[in-house]
């Protein structure tokens, strides 16, 4: 597989005697795992099958795919961008966008749980780290691609540019922030080496087309309620391959893409990219943090992101790991692909700006909510919609959405709608789903799909879907 930050590599057939496994690359993951630029010439597993392990993923992009992909257990998975020679089944919420050889969309009660979109309106690959035959180190930033279909590889040479490694600060863990903030206004783009980064202000780009790139999934974490990383209101910035861990000290954000007031100064030929920018409320450390992601900028893409209120590990408590919202768009003609978002407390997402895109969304309601009265977001609506779209939005489209409950504290639990959005004709959702896990541990459940639309996801149904093909 390709790590963010490396040039594509082929993962050939395996054909070691390897008992049930054999003839097989097995890749069987949850979120927060991509496969980018990769070739793959034989099957590939995604899901332990031999132990019938549980897998939740997933992200692929810009891969060839040329034998038999074996989704199996898999309950969700994103492609991008791919090609794929034969796709074995669905489970829950399978999503394609502008692959060749992907099923066709086949979704609703009965059917395939399948959802295909022809092309993506706005796509980039990510910044990867490159040497020529001399040894010459630089970064290669591809293309913005418009209404792309395939990988970005096929056709020959791949279109984009070469920054020399001359033009990047690279930093360690033992960096201090001000040396990365200096470097940063002089114009620098920024190469984080892997390790943990104790941030005790954020890091700031201000300068168009920076390039912000995390090797081995570096990890911020800030350390006084300040924000990790922040950007101005400008154009081209691309960061990749980071993972932001919210610090002991509550923060009001942990990454901001633009300043307040954005809108207008950002080039939809010249988007601002994040791509594989994993948030941890918890999990690793104790951590607090009101809203993981807040996108001010116009014409941004997020691709693969992963925003995770832990419902595990360490530091995880309902008045210990406290967070509200995952992601909020501000920003005009947002396009996001791949948006995992679990556990939050509030809304989990909040779409604010116009003419936004989602394809693909996967989220989990917080699992522990104490009580019905500590969970309302109205003295009559039980619980919170994990995808929000704002009154006065009056175009978006979504595709491929699904919420899951498991409400685990021992009392009934239940939120009205998993999705909630104005009604009006620019308003669309595609391929919308609700499940309720485990009946013998879950209590309450879902109660429509969206805006009261949709059956309800309780014990009477667990672990099928309620689908809505389209709304309105």
């Amino acid at each position: 597989m390709r790590l963010p930050g490396t040039p594509p590599a082929y993962a050939p057939e395996n054909g070691e005697d390897r008992g049930c496994k054999n003839s097989n690359d097995l890749f069987g993951v949850s979120q927060a795992s991509p496969v980018r630029s990769v070739i793959v010439n034989g099957a590939l597993i995604l899901q332990d099958y031999c132990n019938r392990g549980f897998v939740s993923g997933g992200f692929f992009a810009n891969d060839e795919l040329n034998g038999f992909v074996g989704n199996f257990g898999q309950q969700q998975f994103f492609t991008r961008n791919s090609n794929i020679g034969q796709w074995s089944n669905a489970v829950w919420n399978q999503v394609f966008l502008g692959d060749n050889g992907a099923p066709a969309t086949n979704f609703g009660p009965g059917q395939g749980q399948y959802t295909n979109v022809p092309a993506a309106r706005v796509s980039q690959e990510p910044p990867y780290l490159t040497s020529d035959d001399a040894g010459n180190w630089s970064v290669f930033v591809p293309a913005v691609q418009r209404n792309a279909v395939g990988p970005n590889y096929t056709g020959g040479s791949v279109a984009g540019s070469s920054i020399p490694i001359s033009r990047f600060f690279i930093a360690n863990p033992a960096t201090s922030v001000a040396s990365i903030n200096a470097a940063l206004a002089l114009g620098q783009n920024l190469i984080l080496t892997p390790g943990v980064y104790q941030l005790p202000q954020p890091i700031k780009v201000v300068s168009p087309n920076t390039v912000v790139l995390g090797l081995g999934f570096a990890t911020l974490i800030p350390t006084n309620g300040n924000a990790a990383l922040e950007t101005s209101s400008v154009p081209g910035i691309k960061v990749s391959g980071l993972i932001v861990d919210a610090g002991p000290v509550n923060s009001s954000v942990l990454v901001q893409i633009g300043g307040k007031n954005a809108g207008g100064t950002h080039d939809a030929n010249n988007p601002t990219l994040l791509s594989d920018v994993f948030f941890r409320i918890g999990g690793a450390e104790t951590g607090k943090a009101t809203t993981s992601l807040v996108v001010n900028a116009d014409n941004a893409i997020l691709d693969d992101i992963w925003a995770w209120r832990a419902d595990h590990g360490a530091g995880v408590g309902w008045n210990s790991n406290t967070a509200d919202t995952g992601v909020v768009v501000n920003g005009d003609n947002v396009s996001a692909y791949g948006l995992f978002v679990e556990h939050y407390q509030k809304f989990e997402v909040i779409w604010n700006g116009q003419n936004g895109e989602d394809v693909f969304f996967q989220n989990e309601m917080p699992y522990d909510p104490p009580s019905q009265t500590a969970w309302m977001s109205s003295p009559t609506t039980d619980g919170y919609a994990a995808f929000l779209v704002s009154p006065n939005v009056t175009s978006f489209q979504g595709y491929g959405m699904g919420s899951y409950s498991f409400f685990n504290q021992g009392v009934p639990i239940y939120a009205t709608q998993a999705f909630q959005a104005p009604t009006t004709p620019g308003v669309q959702f595609h391929d919308v789903l609700t499940v309720f896990l485990d009946a013998t541990h879950g209590q309450g459940g879902i109660l429509s799909v969206i805006n009261g639309v949709g059956g309800s996801s309780t014990a009477s149904n667990a672990d099928q879907p309620v689908d809505v093909v389209s709304y309105p």
